[in-house]
């Protein structure tokens, strides 16, 4: 049996007709990766919502709006991605490929990898199998407290580290690492969450993260964003079945803190663009 066809999608489109206006505010543009007439998938700059939310009503500027205007028609959104979190975004263009995609993450049939930089040296590689309370947003009036925790599991992996003469805290270098992770389930900001569980925060990372390492690279290394990336998205094409992988690269910033820390050579072309 011959092998299975696997359609691979690398690099962003540089011609403008394919991305947004850079924001007033600094925000990087959303940018189309893939389209066809079934599906469209974005790379989401760090900082920008994915759609309207409770817990940010002051909010005007969105992924699910700026998509809707680049490509003039309606788009589904069929997975989330934080606010502070930058990679891919994948939309349906119909309610048929929309329901498909919606079954297919619900089931856990995607394959989503992500690249972080925590705080520590991690294990070579693990499994974070920890049950996560459902977080809901306390002005959301459909929200129902007291629900139990839900399972939760993420595979990473350590590609890289690093440790700088610089003390933060209380000892007299900081180490960090460099890890690909992949959820198996999609709990609410799961990943950050997890890292935190076993004592290796993400770098940026205001809610879960560590202040002082924080402030270290905002004044350091010149990176004031939560340092999480969604690089690779594997699903099955809704219309005809094919095996689709979808890369994203990584913005500016955070390639440059990878390059600061020596930490290029461990990731693939694709996801350095």
């Amino acid at each position: 049996m011959a092998a299975e066809e696997v359609i691979e999608v690398t690099g962003l489109q540089t011609n403008s007709h394919f991305s947004s206006s850079a924001d007033p505010a600094g925000l990087e543009p959303l940018t189309l990766l893939f389209r066809d007439e079934h599906i469209a998938v974005f790379g989401k700059p760090a900082g920008l919502l994915v759609h309207r939310s409770y817990i940010a009503a002051g909010e005007t500027r969105f992924a699910l709006q700026l998509a809707r205007d680049l490509l003039g028609q309606r788009v589904y959104p069929v997975h989330r991605l934080d606010k502070p979190t930058s990679g891919l975004l994948l939309f349906a263009l119909n309610p048929a490929a929309a329901a498909r995609l919606t079954a297919a993450f619900t089931a856990g049939a995607m394959a989503k990898g992500y690249l972080a930089v925590v705080r520590g040296i991690t294990p070579a590689e693990g499994i974070i199998d920890y049950p996560l309370l459902e977080e809901q947003d306390r002005r959301d009036p459909y929200r129902q407290p007291g629900k139990e925790p839900q399972s939760a599991v993420t595979v990473y992996r350590r590609l890289a580290t690093a440790e700088l003469p610089f003390a933060v805290g209380r000892y007299p270098t900081s180490r960090y690492s460099l890890v690909a992770a992949s959820p198996r389930t999609g709990r609410r900001n799961q990943i950050r969450r997890h890292f935190k569980h076993i004592f290796h925060p993400l770098i940026g990372d205001v809610d879960y993260g560590e202040g002082r390492h924080n402030r270290f690279f905002r004044e350091e290394l010149s990176c004031r964003r939560l340092l999480l990336h969604a690089a690779e998205l594997t699903f099955r094409h809704p219309a005809d079945g094919r095996q689709m992988m979808v890369t994203a690269p990584l913005d500016g910033l955070f390639k440059g803190v990878v390059e600061r820390l020596g930490w290029l050579e461990a990731l693939p072309a694709a996801w350095l663009g």
